[in-house]
Parts: C-alpha cells; structure tokens; sequence
C-alpha cells in the first residue's frame, strides 16, 4: 500500500470581501492553491475604501464589538489585535423633532417620549430577546407580532416601527422576528452589563489596514490576486474543471470554485445549477444601502449612533464615526455617515448625488440647527444594491444547499448568515463554519493524499 499526494486542486474564490479574503487566508495556510477574484478594482467589498477629501476611510461604516470573537482571533493572527482601539460611546435618538440621549440606565428611564410601563416593556424586550437560544423558531414569527407582543402597540409604533421601517423600509413586513433578534442580541453582548456602557472599537487606520495585512499575506504565499475580473459565467467541463468567464478579462480553468458573491450573481453566472437552485438563489431579496459619507470641521453630536424615529427624515440613522476613530485618523474632522437602507430595486438608487446631498444635508440643518453646510468639506455617496439577504418567514429553509448540485462547486456568501445580521464578524463565521462543513471533506483528502495501490 503506497501513500500517494493528490495533485493539488485550483480553487478559484470569487468574491473578493472579507468572506473571500477569509477563504484564501484560511485556505492558503493549509497550503491549498487557490486564486481570489474580484469584480472590482480593489478587495473588501462592503469593507473597501476610498478618498473622502483629504481622508481615506471605508465606504461604509463598521465598528468591532468586544463580542466579535470570530473577527478578533482573525486580527490577532494576522497580527493586528495591538493597533485595536477601544471607545466607549453614547447612542441618542431623534424622537418627535427632539434629540435625546439613552446611553445609559439613567436616560433610559427617563426618556420622555415612552411611558414608564412602555419603558418596562421595551427594557424587557431586550432582556428576554438577548436570553433567547432557540433562534429557528423565531423565524416562523413576523417581527411586528413578536415585537408588538412583548413591547406592546405603544412602544411598537414609537420606537420599534419606525426604526424597522428605517432599516427595511416597507420589507419589515415580511420580515421575522428573528431579525430583531439578532440585531439584540449583538448589540446587548457589546454592554459590559446589562443597559450600561457600549465599548466598540476599531483598528488604527481602518479597514485599510487590514485588507492591506491580509492581501500582504497572500502575496507571500503566492496566492493569486485578480481584481477587475467581473465574472460573466461559470461552468463545468467535460473534463470535470471548470471555466470562468470575464466580462473583460480572457478565460480561465479552476478544478474547484467557491461562490461568495451575492446570490442573484451566483444565480445568472453558475448555468449548471438546477432550476431549484437557481430559483431558491433568484428569490433572494435583498437590502441595499444609499450611503453618504461627509467631513465636516467640527463636531455635530456626542453620539457615535443617532436613530431616527421621525418619518420626514431621509437617512436611516447618523453615524459620527468620529466619536470612535481619532480625529488625528481623519485630518482633525468629524468623519459622518448617513445611510439610508432600501431595497434593492428602490428608486432612491436611480436620484443624483446632488438631490440625495441636498435632501441630507436639509435634514441634516433641521435635526441640528448649529449645523452649518458650510463647514462641509468633503462629501461623497455610495450606493450598493445587495447588501444584506431580508431574513423572511422560515428564511433558512429557502437556502439551496451550500454544496451545490455541481461537484465542486459551492455557494459561501453572506446569504447564510441564518442566525445573525450582517457584519464582518458574522462573513468570517460563515467562511470558518464552510471549512468546517461543505469544504472539510474535500480539503482533507487533498491535503493528506488517499492510499492507491
């Protein structure tokens, strides 16, 4: 009996995120060849950068949680955990033309807008959800019974409803209830105890930093890395490889391929999936996001998040990232984000950037009358339609498996965050659970070799 090596598979990641940079990390270490592709000109997805001014900051904003396990035992082997910096932050809320602040026990008693048995019942919302573990079931319950059930119709119509009209626009109605769930449950484990004290943080440098490290450490594993390679289709050979073919980029063979786009590209480009599949991955509605980014000279509010309760205003929320990152990262202004999330097809994606500018910026003046355009030196918007899979009724049981129907084909993106909102430390699960699951067996026999007479 001889032991003979396998010849090594050409894996091919598509998807360039923090999913894909995760898979070819991973995957490189265990000495597996494996090339990365990316449609756009540079990695990091959601998580990529880019020149607002005289800074360079992501696109999108993002913030470590001291409960994001998964992303920081990635940035410690990378060898990034010393550059993370720790803030503790203040939340306020804007609630009939009025700014309030609930960043701790004492403000959230007193918040004027809820009575104090709505206060009760919202507190214990929270509480109970952040217990829950049986998340599954939770999927068969609309967000709006569940949550009107435990807060009762006046906390839900103040405070629940309009931030999940906010956040999904007219999609909470299909929405279950384990999307209010997840989003708890992240936030209350990010508390040091309980409705105390929020401690996000983030690397020196941003995102910037570690897309750098991570694509630093492909390079010196030899580790292909394509970007501007947007994929047109996917298909198996005869001879049981498969071709990849660019929009403006000649062809090319892979043994293995891994799909971590989103599931409408996986659903046109991969031509071999069966109808089931490319039905379930069709049906997929997704969250998009209209995302603008300023530089204002001075400060606007104390809080890192402001919600937004009140119809008239545009943006979903404010995000004073400055009131985390050091103003020395951002040329000693206010770094600001005001997203604003909508489905996929919404026809806020088709408006100029100069009507968005214009309509923000106006909300903007109203919500805080020192505010001044004026002191707005930088402005840019960003747009991405398939941000985040809407978790709907039964939500898990739609999915089509992740090892497809096409040997060697697999389906790894951040659609089968099931139990969990997006963020990085959740597409980082999702890569880690798919080496552990729909990969290992494949992965393990081509890197030990099988015995061959």
């Amino acid at each position: 009996m001889i032991v003979k090596p396998q010849k090594p598979l050409h894996w091919a990641i598509v998807g360039g995120g923090m999913l894909g940079l995760t898979l070819a990390h991973r995957m490189s270490a265990q000495g597996h060849h494996v090339s990365l592709i990316e449609a756009g000109d540079q990695l990091g997805g959601l998580t990529s950068v880019w020149e607002l001014g005289s800074v360079t900051w992501e696109k999108h904003y993002h913030v470590i949680l001291l409960s994001d396990s998964r992303l920081r035992n990635l940035l410690q082997e990378v060898q990034l955990e010393d550059q993370l910096k720790w803030v503790e932050t203040k939340t306020g809320f804007f609630t009939d033309g009025q700014m309030y602040s609930m960043s701790d026990t004492k403000e959230f008693l007193t918040f004027p807008p809820l009575k104090f048995i709505e206060k009760i019942r919202l507190g214990g919302t929270i509480f109970y959800a952040s217990k829950i573990r049986n998340w599954k079931r939770l999927e068969k319950i609309p967000v709006t019974k569940w949550l009107k059930r435990w807060s009762g119709k006046g906390t839900f119509e103040k405070i629940w409803m309009p931030l999940l009209r906010a956040k999904l626009g007219d999609a909470y109605e299909v929405t279950s209830a384990s999307f209010i769930w997840a989003a708890i449950s992240r936030m209350y484990k990010a508390r040091r105890s309980g409705l105390k004290k929020e401690m996000f943080g983030y690397v020196r440098g941003g995102y910037r930093t570690i897309i750098q490290r991570m694509a630093s450490i492909l390079s010196e594993r030899n580790v292909p890395v394509l970007t501007g390679h947007a994929i047109r289709r996917v298909q198996k050979n005869a001879d049981g490889k498969f071709t990849i073919d660019f929009a403006d980029q000649p062809s090319q063979e892979f043994d293995r391929v891994i799909m971590t786009t989103p599931s409408t590209v996986i659903e046109k480009a991969c031509v071999d999936l069966t109808d089931d599949e490319r039905s379930r991955l069709g049906s997929t509605q997704y969250l998009g996001i209209v995302n603008a980014s300023m530089l204002v000279d001075k400060p606007v509010s104390p809080y890192y998040v402001t919600n937004i309760t009140d119809g008239w205003v545009p943006m979903t929320a404010v995000i004073e990232m400055s009131n985390i990152v050091d103003r020395e990262e951002t040329d000693q202004k206010s770094l600001i984000y005001l997203p604003k999330y909508v489905p996929a097809g919404d026809p806020l994606f088709e408006k100029s950037d100069e009507e968005i500018r214009e309509s923000f910026l106006t909300a903007m003046e109203k919500m805080h009358p020192e505010f001044s355009r004026d002191d707005v030196s930088a402005f840019r918007i960003a747009r991405a339609r398939n941000v985040m899979a809407i978790p709907t009724l039964e939500y898990s049981k739609s999915l089509p498996e992740q090892t497809s129907s096409v040997p060697g084909l697999y389906l790894v993106n951040s659609a089968y965050i099931t139990k969990g909102n997006l963020n990085v430390n959740e597409t980082i699960q999702i890569a880690e659970d798919a080496m552990d699951g729909c990969l290992k067996a494949e992965l393990a026999n081509h890197k030990v070799g099988v015995a061959t007479r």
